[in-house]
């Protein structure tokens, strides 16, 4: 076991120096935008109640740890990226980066503390540093070597009231966006908070996939393991939607789309079968879509 275990370990070595090298300048490969995140222990300083530590190996305490615990901020994992935490969160990366004036959005180390909501009116705001075009890269486990990885970026504010199950939405607020289907194909997997994040829709290839609503691009690539080529669309400050597995993409980040706009052609890759999984964020977690598509004849 422990043999194969050793090979498994550096094949993975071997894609991952791989896909560096031929991604190039493009958004480099990374984990799902949600994966559950459990608290580690035995990283380099003193251990937080979380496991997490709260200083580096020299003693010296991590960026931010004086708001660990406090509403609005985050403690960076193991795995975590800026992208990733922004999904997570309901933000948009670029923010995160400027709150906390990252020099480097690569560098972000297990325990430290990161803002993940934007800062009270009126105080000052951190400088934001060049970034633009930077990947992110994700931070290991304790005593390995960086390895890429990215998540999209996404922009929220603080979130209305919840509405309850299966009520329409109010008209006249963020929630009102008079969605409509992404596909046209049978339903083939509903939403499942623990299995599966969204609706998977049957389809052939190429078939066309429809934007759900209007909103602008904020993500458009192959670079979030399991869910092939995607597309992730803003549409106000509480909603984004993902569409996955397609074969072509249609569409480019910061491209305004319009309801009903093809934005892309449905495929296969990273999935078994031809299908469009569709998901629906609310302050960037996942909803269950059909609380908001309208219903089918």
């Amino acid at each position: 076991m422990q043999g194969s275990g050793r090979r498994r370990s550096l094949a993975w070595v071997g894609v991952a120096a791989a896909a560096i090298v031929l991604m190039g300048c493009t958004t480099p490969r990374g984990p799902a935008p949600v994966e559950d995140r459990t608290p580690v222990s035995g990283s380099a300083g003193t251990p937080s109640a979380s496991g997490l530590p709260t200083t580096d190996a020299s003693g010296k305490p991590l960026p931010g740890i004086e708001n660990l615990g406090k509403p609005g901020y985050y403690a960076v994992r193991p795995g975590d990226t800026v992208r990733r935490i922004a999904v997570d969160t309901g933000q948009h990366w670029r923010d995160i980066v400027r709150w906390n004036n990252l020099d480097n959005p690569d560098r972000i180390e297990v325990g430290q503390v990161l803002r993940v909501v934007p800062p009270v009116a009126g105080a000052p705001a951190a400088v934001p540093p060049a970034v633009a075009g930077v990947p992110a890269t994700a931070v290991p486990p304790s005593g390995t070597a960086s390895a890429p990885a990215a998540t999209p970026p996404v922009a929220s504010a603080t979130p209305p009231a919840t509405k309850p199950a299966g009520s329409s939405p109010a008209a006249g607020t963020d929630e009102d966006l008079g969605w409509i289907w992404p596909a046209q194909g049978a339903l083939i997997a509903g939403f499942d908070d623990a299995k599966n994040k969204g609706l998977d829709i049957a389809g052939r290839a190429g078939d066309p996939v429809l934007a759900a609503a209007d909103g602008r691009v904020v993500y458009a690539g192959a670079g979030l393991r399991g869910y092939g080529n995607l597309i992730i669309l803003k549409h106000n400050n509480t909603f984004l939607t993902a569409y996955a597995h397609n074969q072509t993409l249609l569409v480019k980040e910061d491209q305004a789309v319009q309801k009903g706009q093809k934005i892309a052609e449905m495929g296969s890759s990273d999935a078994d079968r031809v299908k469009l999984h569709f998901e629906i964020r609310r302050q960037g977690k996942p909803v269950d879509p059909s609380r908001y598509l309208p219903a089918r004849p």
